[in-house]
């Protein structure tokens, strides 16, 4: 399905498949959202930005513990976590859900924040398999186009070697319109 002008169709699709606008507002308003942050200051400007965009189902824990136990007993659909926190870094629990055996959802979607930009924590993200990364400050606009990316456009789980979580994306992509979105595949993990 292609969109036309003035058609309520979005460009944004799933392989052939598009979704309208009001299509992908429904799936937002649908979600449920576990945010993971030590920070109250922080997972306050979360909830506010999440409730801007349509989400109706927030939850918060505050620390990596907390955020483990809270994905086990609310298997929400997406989680939202800092990589700074207290008791079990953001990095350490990614590597805990992703594994399959032991951790009753490792396929949960997780968009990782962090205040820190730098190629190596990126591509460290991607190796620990995050599904998305954002650096702090985020806007509402680049939480929900990161939502959306998840939710329309989802890479499927793969495990290669100890790897385990989303098929590592395989070239750059640039918006004309928008900045250039950075992203990069694991370096350790093979391409097949």
């Amino acid at each position: 399905m292609t969109s036309r002008p003035g058609d309520g169709r979005s460009a944004v699709g799933l392989h052939s498949m598009a979704f309208s606008k009001s299509e992908i507002d429904a799936l937002i308003r649908s979600l449920g959202v576990l945010v993971i942050d030590n920070s109250q200051f922080m997972r306050k400007i979360l909830r506010n930005l999440l409730l801007n965009v349509g989400v109706k189902e927030i939850h918060e824990a505050s620390d990596g513990i907390a955020g483990l136990e809270a994905i086990r007993e609310i298997v929400p659909d997406i989680v939202v976590l800092d990589w700074d926190l207290p008791l079990l870094s953001g990095a350490e629990l990614v590597r805990i859900v992703r594994s399959p055996g032991l951790f009753p959802t490792p396929d949960v979607p997780i968009i990782m924040l962090s205040s820190y930009g730098e190629r190596g924590r990126v591509l460290e993200a991607a190796r620990i398999g995050v599904n998305e990364y954002l650096v702090k400050p985020i806007s509402a606009q680049a939480l929900l186009d990161r939502m959306v990316s998840i939710l329309v456009k989802p890479r499927p789980i793969v495990r290669r070697g100890d790897y385990y979580g989303p098929e590592p994306r395989r070239r750059q992509i640039s918006d004309p319109v928008r900045k250039p979105v950075i992203v990069v595949a694991a370096e350790d993990t093979p391409i097949t």
